[in-house]
């Protein structure tokens, strides 16, 4: 890997853009490459984290990387956004749950990035940004995650006028779920991890794949795959562990003492 970092401790995937020295720019290449770590998560990781190295989580995309689009064809231009998009829904449909790590920067692509995490802890000094529009552009491959996250009315006027805001502000459109110092970003972190490991790995997978799920499904057909779901649930040896460990006072088998 070339412009990311990965390391596994713990059942734990932690995922690092490493290009501090361009603020982890998108480039195709680190497109590429998160894309093939999302998209291969083994069944034993409870959790992934992503987060940045340096100053900024994510700046948007690498200089080079828009100066060869200036000659890209049409057709080299959509399979270009097509090879984003597919980066966003690898980390959106990963089985394991997502904590993003977000610190100084989440600009375009970026914050793509975050919306695509299923929570996302950031300092209080983190700026987002929608630039696209600033460069006669659009965020189109970032509006379906974005939209899954916040509403139209919340986050539409940022993503037409381009400006940047404020870490208080991406909390209430849903973009973060907390905001903490800056010098808190870590132990917070770590916290909300140790969280996050508190609950059986099936469940939590298929709670995620669940939340997916539910906005697709017809009432009827909710009906039927949510009571059959809390049925394989309850029957499944993890099920029957956590119920029992509940009734004797004690930990799952999945808990530390």
């Amino acid at each position: 890997m070339n412009t990311i970092s990965v390391s596994e401790k713990n059942n734990v995937l932690e995922v690092r853009l490493n290009k501090p020295q361009i603020r982890n720019a998108f480039s195709p290449e680190m497109i590429r490459e998160l894309t093939q770590v999302f998209s291969t998560v083994k069944e034993s990781i409870r959790l992934v984290t992503l987060s940045g190295e340096g100053s900024s989580f994510c700046a948007g995309a690498d200089l080079n990387w828009m100066k060869s689009m200036v000659g890209f064809s049409l057709q080299e231009n959509e399979k270009d956004s097509l090879e984003l998009h597919d980066l966003f829904a690898s980390i959106r449909q990963c089985p394991a749950p997502v904590l993003g790590i977000v610190q100084g920067a989440a600009f375009g692509g970026g914050v793509g990035l975050v919306a695509a995490c299923d929570f996302v802890v950031c300092t209080e000094k983190t700026q987002f940004c929608f630039s696209e529009v600033k460069l006669g552009i659009v965020p189109a491959v970032i509006s379906r995650f974005v939209l899954e996250k916040s509403s139209p009315g919340l986050v539409g006027p940022w993503m037409i006028s381009g400006r940047v805001f404020k870490a208080a502000q991406a909390l209430n459109m849903g973009l973060v779920h907390e905001v903490v110092e800056d010098e808190e970003l870590t132990e917070r972190a770590q916290e909300i991890a140790r969280g996050f490991l508190q609950a059986g790995g099936e469940a939590t997978r298929a709670t995620k794949k669940l939340v997916v799920d539910i906005g697709v499904w017809a009432p009827a057909e909710a009906r039927v795959e949510t009571a059959r779901l809390i049925a394989n649930r309850r029957a499944s040896k993890e099920g029957q562990e956590g119920i029992k460990a509940f009734l004797e006072k004690r930990n799952p088998s999945w808990r530390p003492e």
